[in-house]
């Protein structure tokens, strides 16, 4: 019986490496599909029922992440306008503050346009989650042209 335990055992985790083998070498592929990238997501809208819309912009960020390989994308999001709604609906929404969190541990960075934080009477500091001065551009929509200016490829998601 112990032979029989032991000989399950050493299939089920040959079969777990072969899995994960496969999983490594579709991710390899698919870096060296897509090669390195400078893209820009760009978030204006509501988040609807329960923020579904903003998680899942987030999560089209972390599938692209995935495809093409954290060394290989530098990624950025603008947040303007009902966008702004993201970092302000983390601040009580802790799956939001999660998906946020994880992405800036992937160097993604979140930048704020300052148009709609005057044009709103938002503070950053206190109604925004975990954003900074260096965070804040002065107007969204000049910051997709001019990202775009700078070779990054723009998403609408």
């Amino acid at each position: 019986m112990n032979l029989l335990k032991t000989m399950r055992g050493l299939v089920a985790a040959s079969l777990a490496a072969l899995a994960l083998m496969g999983v490594q070498s579709a991710t390899a592929q698919d870096s060296e599909r897509y090669g390195e990238q400078k893209v820009v997501y760009h978030i204006n809208g509501n988040g609807g029922e329960d923020d579904k819309a903003y998680r899942g912009a987030l999560r089209n960020a972390q599938n692209h992440i995935n495809a093409v390989g954290v060394d290989n994308i530098e990624l950025k999001v603008v947040l303007h306008g009902n966008g702004v709604g993201l970092l302000q609906n983390a601040m009580s929404n802790e799956q939001l503050q999660m998906d946020v969190t994880n992405l800036r541990a992937q160097n993604v960075v979140f930048v704020v346009c300052n148009n709609t934080l005057t044009g709103r009477d938002i503070n950053y500091e206190t109604d925004l989650f975990e954003v900074f001065s260096d965070h804040i551009v002065p107007s969204g929509v000049a910051e997709l042209s001019y990202l775009q200016g700078q070779g990054y490829t723009y998403v609408k998601p």
